[in-house]
């Protein structure tokens, strides 16, 4: 190296061409998994079951299968297979190898090039298959077509075995197995509801299609199939929710090379749930075909409104936000070049597709409005409730701006502010009632933990619309103290802490307002949720205190409990009495002369709530996240809605799991 690389690399490293890395084949997939599968965490190992069903259900929408099986296996392994064409295992003329193991081994190997495999797939890049093959420590491949059954068996992406020709059989279809990798993801534990609720979305977007699982771990298995596609998926959004009519809009038109495919209904709540799809691919981040239905929803309703007298000629058009309040839709778009961000597909970004949709819309919801007059002025009727009562929340927001209380420099006076001005050092108790709030302000590190107390059970935000909001203390103290905001003036970038932590009794009362308050977040500061911000801190239900000690052993739950209590049992080597046993011998055999089941975190003082609850070093937080949008929004529906029916069914249907029942 030249005097001259010496001074600009002091350290003596050489920087040359033997630094650079080359990844050949799928090298780079087990190089950096994220970058193909989102993450090494639950997600991306349930995405690789993802990226299988989804070339199954490609097959479908092409009209060559009719069925996608998923097998959970004892051993941990996962099997996909479709009845549709099996995929080529003739040879390759580029590659040279078979057709299967091209596309099994390489990137960006697949039938979705425009070359005519596919006019409509989920698949762009052509990675999935491959990309899982290389994140597995083994998987088996088996085809049928061209009369037989061909495997071939691979290894981290590598192929094991030669391509074998098995019995003849006029069958077709794909079949694979694979092993995750459990030295690339953190658990390779497959989730069955995870795939039950991706398989349920899969058959309401394909017409027709049937979708099961198996799960030969529990015995449990399931199928679904609907004749209905997206109009029984909205039918099903709304389950358990007040219609404003039983009639579903529903068109399907083909516009050039892509389909639009849109089904909505209203109902009678205040929040829109809106699902958009391309290619039966979820699009949570929307994209150009949301767009394009939210830009002419509004534009068709307004003008029917003003056609037919609903709104008169001095009155303000509605709003984007007031013709959505309620409403329940799907829209579905195929077309042969999807061009989504990232490997895991969030956004669709084809412009073209906006034109097609809003074409579609503006077309056919007009046609179907002027058709059904009482239907149509249903929907305007509820836009322009929800005018009025947008109106109203902005006179109540003005008004408690004006006065200081939502916004301004000033703090709740009940928040006990920690002294760090930094989120990222900084977090936010908020407990049940004075008495918690008490302990929690003498115990607390004052440098980085905040304590707000609130009085009693807040608002039930899922009966009520903003205005309400607006005119409870506790709601706006809330708000105030987070420094987000709320509706148009959300912004989780101002969020004064970087935790959020609700911590309430163990019991009914407390588990209520957990409830409430997960409700407030989900319907209302969902980006808090989405940014890991909360938390719901698990406090101890029992204390066990041995003699001559000073130190209590906290107990968190039932299980942990009888485990130390075993324990204790087997270090002291005591006999007793087995299952016949009463608990208090069994306390006295582990050597805990006391026991204490908490039910208030007010039963603490300050030190035991600091030890047991607040303490980094000790306590047990649990993370608030909505892995599954949808469901969680029927189970707010469900506890907090009108429907007593649904609330009282919940309840006894899961009756049998709970424990620690406070009565």
């Amino acid at each position: 190296m030249s005097s001259a690389s010496a001074e600009k690399n002091p350290a003596g490293h050489s920087y040359d061409a033997s630094q650079i890395q080359v990844l050949e084949g799928l090298d780079p997939v087990r190089k950096r998994p994220g970058m193909y599968i989102g993450s090494t965490g639950y997600d991306g190992l349930h995405h690789m079951v993802k990226e299988l069903a989804d070339n199954s259900i490609d097959e479908i929408i092409a009209g060559y299968a009719t069925d996608v099986e998923i097998v959970l296996h004892q051993d941990g392994s996962v099997t996909v297979s479709d009845n549709g064409r099996g995929i080529p295992v003739d040879m390759h003329p580029k590659t040279k190898k078979n057709t299967l193991e091209t596309v099994l081994t390489t990137l960006h190997a697949g039938g979705k090039f425009g070359s005519g495999g596919y006019k409509v797939s989920s698949g762009l890049h052509g990675v999935g298959s491959s990309v899982v093959n290389a994140l597995s420590i083994k998987m088996i491949a088996t085809v049928k077509r061209d009369g037989f059954s061909w495997t071939q068996e691979y290894a981290k992406g590598a192929p094991k075995t030669k391509l074998t020709k098995g019995q003849a059989t006029k069958e077709t279809g794909t079949t694979i197995t694979f092993y995750a990798d459990p030295t690339v993801f953190e658990a390779v534990e497959f989730d069955f509801e995870w795939i039950l609720n991706y398989l349920r979305h899969q058959a309401y977007l394909t017409k027709g299609a049937k979708a099961s699982i198996r799960d030969e771990r529990t015995g449990r298995s399931y199928a679904f199939y609907f004749e209905g596609g997206i109009q029984s998926y909205v039918r099903h959004l709304n389950n358990g929710k007040e219609v404003i009519d039983e009639d579903i809009f529903y068109i399907d038109k083909q516009i050039k090379e892509a389909v639009v495919e849109i089904a909505l209904q209203y109902n009678d709540s205040f929040t829109e749930q809106v699902m958009a799809f391309a290619n039966n691919v979820y699009n949570p981040d929307g994209g150009m075909h949301l767009t394009g239905f939210r830009t002419a929803l509004t534009r068709v309703l307004n003008d029917y409104a003003r056609k037919s007298g609903l709104l008169k000629d001095k009155e303000d058009n509605l709003t984007g936000e007031d013709v959505r309040e309620g409403l329940t839709a799907v829209i579905l778009v195929k077309i042969p070049d999807p061009q989504f961000e990232g490997q895991t597909k969030n956004k669709l970004g084809n412009p073209e597709v906006r034109g097609y949709v809003e074409q579609a819309v503006n077309e056919w919801l007009n046609y179907y409005l002027e058709e059904h007059p009482n239907v149509a002025r249903k929907i305007v009727n509820k836009g322009l409730l929800a005018a009025r009562a947008r109106k109203a929340a902005r006179a109540a927001r003005d008004n408690i701006i004006r006065k200081g209380v939502l916004e301004g420099s000033g703090l709740p006076g009940k928040l006990a502010d920690c002294s760090s001005r930094d989120p990222a050092n900084s977090e936010l108790y908020i407990v049940e009632g004075d008495s918690a709030g008490g302990s929690a302000k003498s115990g607390r590190d004052s440098k980085t933990q905040a304590i707000l107390p609130l009085r009693g059970k807040v608002l039930n935000v899922e009966r009520a619309r903003l205005d309400k909001m607006l005119a409870n203390n506790e709601i706006v103290t809330l708000i105030k103290a987070l420094g987000v905001g709320i509706e148009e003036q959300f912004d989780v970038a101002g969020l004064r802490y970087g935790r959020i932590i609700i911590m309430t009794d163990a019991d009914v009362d407390g588990s209520h307002i957990s409830t409430l308050l997960l409700t407030f977040f989900f319907r209302h500061m969902r980006a808090v949720i989405d940014g890991g911000h909360l938390y719901l801190a698990k406090p101890p239900l029992f204390e066990l205190l041995k003699p001559g000690r000073k130190s209590s052993v906290f107990i968190y739950d039932e299980n942990q409990l009888d485990e130390i209590l075993d324990k204790e049992i087997a270090d002291r080597k005591t006999e007793g009495k087995g299952a016949n046993e009463g608990s208090e011998e069994k306390y006295k055999r582990a050597g805990f002369v006391e026991q204490k089941r908490y039910k208030g975190l007010g039963e603490m003082n300050a030190e035991q709530l600091w030890d047991t609850t607040m303490n980094p070093e000790n306590r047990v937080l649990v993370q608030v996240r909505v892995e599954d949008a949808e469901k969680a929004d029927a189970i707010f529906n469900k506890l907090m809605g009108t429907e007593v029916e649904l609330r009282k069914n919940f309840i006894q249907t899961r009756a049998k799991f709970v424990k620690d029942l406070d009565i």
